[in-house]
């Protein structure tokens, strides 16, 4: 709700502070006197298009402050946190307009920009005029305001489900037709990959054992040739038989040696076995030593053969094995895929029938909801004196969306056999203006928490029509707050609360001033715009008439 609307040295006010009250607020007064002035200061306080010279003549810098009153769970409140900006039960708005055309905003003391004061804007106050091109008359959001009409929301909210499903499958599909078509791709290059690794099956170490054994082949001819030295040396013609020939000598005539032979009979005896062991470990190398000159040939081939498989794929010889097996699980990826891809599509045509269901379902709703809608638009005119006017709720087929396939406008044909056509341009001022006013009355209680402001929507109108406008008006106010420009009195006498908005003139400037009307004040007001200037006895008891019915 508004609370108050604050404006310094805007146009032809200089300082004027409206505190507004929750109900019917009527603002009148003569033609010119600055009552559109009002509305476009708070139009420049939410972020709205509008005039482009503000600042009052003399005057350095406009500005306006508007405080709102915010319930729980307002939607003001979500656009202020997703802004960043400190929310509350109370929302400051001020913007500054200098002389040079600068325009600075701030939201509760944080500085802004004028997209968020529109954002809240939408949150805050709905206006209702000839030349409105917002709310009501927007066909973006007609479709929207059937939905609520008709209390569809979880109607809408299946929808909405359905399609986030059928947008997840279409995806999943999507991704995995791709990553199917590269496997595809590379198919070739992969079986050919594996089968060369198959073929090869290099084992975890192996490079380095075929070079360790290639070394040694390379180098066994001169090996050989030194242990067999050393077998020689060791052998019966070398250590070995000298050692057993010194045994003999020594063991005849070690029985004249009283003993003194023993312990060195003993030592060569012990050298005899490791003269053995050490012989026959000489004779085993050079049985490994012995090998068929093919081999050497056989090992460098798979040598390079892995080396050259290593470098082709870019990595370690070692790794080859593990290479291989994650190429083989590409392989059978691709063979999955193929079966994820029947699955995936196969899930998506589920879903899409389930979204086709939903949105037709969703549809027949809408259409039983527009019907009702048009009905009660009927009703509604015909104490507008629109009794011939049609009004219908036209639903067309559109593309696949989150919201249905279900394009929502609110025509109008305003007189029987004329071309319907939407609502901004069919209408003439007076009749769009009544026409917006049922619309609102059918529509109440769908956009809590705002503000309702009626520009002249009562122009062109008098008497019976005037009165059922008012009662309208007064209708709308009963559980929010709806504030109302006026020349009509029956309009007026509906007023929970009642400004008069004056011009005077004052040191060669003109300024307009606001003053909120007592009773009798208001009975005055009300004759004044029932019989002019002079204000009669008569007057004023039409007035109170208007006042108590």
């Amino acid at each position: 709700m508004l609370r108050t609307l604050e404006i310094r040295d805007m146009l032809i006010i200089d300082r004027l502070e409206l505190a507004l009250e929750p109900g019917l607020n009527v603002l009148t007064g003569e033609t010119g006197a600055g009552k559109s002035i009002l509305l476009d200061s708070l139009g420049f306080v939410l972020g709205w298009r509008g005039r482009a010279e503000l600042v009052r003549a003399g005057a350095e810098q406009g500005e306006v402050t508007a405080v709102f009153d915010l319930e729980e769970g307002h939607p003001a409140l979500e656009v202020l946190e997703e802004a960043g900006l400190p929310g509350g039960e109370e929302l400051i708005l001020r913007r500054v307009n200098t002389r040079d055309g600068r325009k600075t905003a701030w939201v509760n003391d944080r500085r802004c920009s004028g997209e968020v004061l529109r954002q809240l804007s939408d949150t805050l106050v709905e206006l209702h005029g000839q030349h409105d091109d917002r709310g009501l008359l927007n066909p973006r959001g007609h479709r929207a305001l059937l939905d609520t009409y008709g209390g569809l929301q979880g109607e809408v909210a299946r929808v909405r489900e359905a399609w986030r499903e059928v947008m997840t499958r279409r995806r999943q599909l999507d991704e995995t037709r791709a990553t199917l078509d590269k496997a595809r791709g590379e198919e070739e290059y992969l079986r050919h990959a594996v089968g060369e690794l198959d073929a090869l099956d290099p084992q975890p170490g192996e490079d380095a054992e075929l070079d360790a054994r290639r070394r040694l082949m390379q180098g066994a001819e001169r090996l050989r040739e030194e242990i067999g030295k050393a077998a020689q040396a060791l052998g019966p013609d070398g250590a070995e038989g000298a050692a057993n020939d010194a045994l003999r000598w020594l063991e005849s005539v070690a029985g004249q040696a009283e003993g003194q032979l023993d312990a060195p009979l003993a030592a060569i005896g012990r050298a005899l076995v490791e003269l053995d062991e050490a012989a026959s470990g000489v004779s085993r190398a050079l049985e490994q030593l012995t090998f068929n000159p093919s081999e050497l040939e056989e090992a460098e081939e798979r040598l390079f053969a892995i080396r050259a498989l290593a470098r082709k794929h870019g990595v370690a010889p070692d790794d080859l094995g593990d290479f291989a097996q994650g190429l083989r699980g590409q392989i059978e990826a691709m063979t999955q895929g193929a079966t994820n891809m029947v699955q995936l599509q196969q899930a998506l045509v589920e879903a899409e029938q389930a979204y086709e269901t939903a949105a037709a379902e969703l549809g027949q709703a809408r259409a039983t909801a527009a019907k009702a809608l048009d009905a009660a638009m009927a009703d509604e005119l015909a104490p507008l004196k629109m009794e011939r006017a049609l009004f219908t709720t036209e639903i067309t087929q559109a593309e696949a969306g989150p919201e249905g396939r279900d394009e929502v406008v609110f025509t109008v044909a305003t007189n029987p056999g004329a071309p319907a056509g939407p609502l901004n341009k069919i209408a003439s001022g007076g009749e769009l203006s009544r026409f917006l006013l049922a619309l609102k009355v059918c529509l109440t209680g769908t956009t809590p928490g705002l503000t309702l402001i009626f520009d002249e929507i009562d122009r062109g109108v008098g008497g019976a029509t005037a009165d059922a406008v008012g009662r309208r008006l007064a209708q709308l106010a009963e559980h929010g707050q709806v504030l109302v420009v006026t020349h009509s009195p029956q309009v007026a006498a509906r007023a929970g609360h009642h400004w008069r908005v004056e011009k005077r003139v004052s040191e060669d400037a003109t300024l307009s001033t606001v003053t909120k009307l007592a009773t009798q004040e208001r009975v005055d007001e009300i004759a004044r715009m029932l019989s002019g200037d002079r204000i009669t006895d008569e007057a004023r008891a039409a007035a109170d008439k208007l006042m108590s019915v």
